[in-house]
């Protein structure tokens, strides 16, 4: 099956990638659902879901494990993400849990490798090792997830930091912060914003308001929810482990917010009136 447009975001190389992706977190963690979870992710690149997100945290390994196996043959068709945790992201530890997640991957290369979220090691020794690590052919790009405005600037003042393609931060509807200076400032700056949870863990689905505009627009919550997240600029990765959920996210990409439904939704989850720490899950 070819694949479908989703939409497209563009990384500062200028390369496009899709809108809407699949997160990772929390799969492969049960036997009973590995199989549905695998068939779940292969339609979404089926469909041109084909940002597959995913972490050496999620599971201790376990999803990036069900991540190779469910692209096995496909790989070439896949921007494939991971992230490298705090505690490893000094020069050297960054390339050797490049190279474990690389391996759990079954694949010779990242297109996108990320710090999980600010720790103790420096930003330099990080960046140092995602140096490394583009000279071996073993990423094609790097950025960051979870870091707010004031770690971005320190970031980007670095020698070579200022090639950092993405922020990977909580935002959703519910979760609004970033537009106050986070948002604009990686608009400036040319990163490209990726939200993780945009559903809020499936919890906006149960918001009556939301519902209401997914009613009105004859669209699913969640769909709603995804859309929204969309016509910010932003690219999203929900969760799925379940095909039928897959074809659901899907609809989103397809679906026009009119002014009255943008409205409607701002009433319900107002801008930031003022800077707001980053939040995280």
């Amino acid at each position: 099956m070819s694949a479908e447009s989703t939409g497209t975001i563009a990384l500062p190389s200028g390369e496009e990638i899709a809108g809407l992706g699949q997160g990772t977190w929390y799969l492969g963690e049960d036997p009973a659902r590995r199989e549905q979870e695998i068939a779940a992710l292969r339609l979404g690149v089926d469909l041109g879901m084909n940002v597959v997100d995913t972490a050496e945290m999620y599971g201790d390994g376990a999803a990036e494990e069900l991540v190779g196996e469910a692209i096995r043959g496909r790989r070439e068709e896949v921007f494939l993400v991971s992230k490298v945790l705090p505690g490893h992201a000094d020069r050297k530890g960054t390339v050797a849990a490049c190279e474990r997640s690389l391996r759990r991957l079954r694949t010779e290369r990242l297109d996108l490798y990320l710090l999980h979220w600010r720790g103790r090691w420096p930003l330099e020794e990080t960046l140092a090792g995602f140096t490394d690590l583009m000279e071996a052919g073993k990423i094609r790009y790097w950025g960051v997830s979870n870091l707010d405005v004031a770690d971005m600037v320190e970031l980007t003042a670095l020698p070579g930091g200022d090639a950092a393609a993405v922020d990977q931060v909580l935002y959703n509807l519910s979760r609004r912060g970033i537009e106050w200076d986070l948002l604009p400032w990686c608009r400036e700056a040319g990163v490209a914003v990726m939200a993780y949870s945009p559903i809020e863990q499936a919890r906006l689905v149960k918001v009556e308001a939301l519902g209401a505009v997914a009613r009105a627009l004859g669209a699913t919550p969640a769909q709603v929810a995804l859309a929204w997240v969309l016509g910010q600029g932003v690219s999203a990765i929900p969760r799925s482990g379940s095909p039928d959920h897959v074809r659901e996210n899907r609809g989103a990409v397809d679906l026009h917010l009119p002014p009255e439904a943008l409205d409607a939704l701002d009433e319900a989850f107002p801008p930031p009136h003022g800077p707001t720490p980053l939040e995280m899950l």
